[in-house]
Formats: structure tokens, sequence, C-alpha cells
């Protein structure tokens, strides 16, 4: 890999996969030549319900999908560490992701770590009864299963 290579970040639970994150991934890959992709500890969710899934189950999933190159779980004390260590060109947050541009790229730069911050697009269904979202997939299982 040469040195002028564009590293990418994405992030996120990644709880229950469905073609939402697949989308995501796809996108950010897409912004670079090599995508990071840091999946969060249950322990650090803290804005939803914890993930049903193990932290180590959710990276080996996410480290088996094409357009990622290495996953990793996050920093259990500090969610930069693992940005400062990866040093990439651009961090891309979920469409839905609840993190704040701004917010984020303010801490960056207090970090010293020089990189943009991107948000990738949604994806719509295709078709009627298509679920994109986590929460949702629970939803109807417990509807039809509980």
């Amino acid at each position: 890999m040469s040195d002028d290579a564009t590293t990418v970040i994405a992030q996120g639970t990644f709880d229950v996969l469905h073609p939402g994150h697949l989308h995501y991934l796809r996108e950010a890959a897409a912004m670079g030549d090599v995508l990071h992709v840091i999946i969060a500890r249950r322990e650090n969710v803290t804005h939803k319900q914890q993930p049903v899934l193990a932290d180590r189950q959710r990276r080996d999933m996410i480290a088996a999908l094409d357009p990622v190159d290495s996953a990793l779980l996050g920093d259990r004390e500090d969610i930069f560490v693992p940005i400062e260590r990866i040093d990439p060109d651009v961090i891309v947050l979920g469409h839905d992701q609840h993190h704040d541009e701004a917010g984020i790229e303010h801490a960056l730069t207090e970090r010293g770590i020089d990189c943009a911050v991107a948000r990738a697009s949604g994806r719509e269904p295709e078709f009627d009864d298509e679920l994109l979202s986590t929460g949702r997939i629970i939803e109807r299982i417990c509807e039809q299963r509980c």
C-alpha cells in the first residue's frame, strides 16, 4: 500500500447486521483506499439500548464484510485512542448516528488529529417490509416470535 493511500474510519454498534449497515460501510469504503471499522463496546453504548450480541461477535461479523479492511473494538475508556492509532484521513459517520460533526471536529483538533469528518447518506428500503434498523428488526422478532 502506498503512503498516499486514503485511510477511512467508520464506527458504530453494529448489533444485528442489516442492509443499512452494509450501505454505510460501502459508502465509507468508497471515500478512501483502506477502511477501518471501530465497533463500540457494549459498556460504552449509552445513547440507546445496549447491544444484544457480544462485542467480539459484532467485531467478527463486521470483519467478514467485503468493504472492511480491518475491524477492531473501541477503547474501553477513550473513544479517540483507536483513532489516534489509525491516524485516518476521513471519519465517516452513519446517516442517523447521534454524533455531532462539529463536536467531533473540535475534539479531533484538540487532540492534534488532522482528518475530515463526513456523514454517509441514508438508504431507503428497496421493498415495503425491508427493515433497516436493528431496533425495528428486534421489534419484528418480538411481534412474530415472543
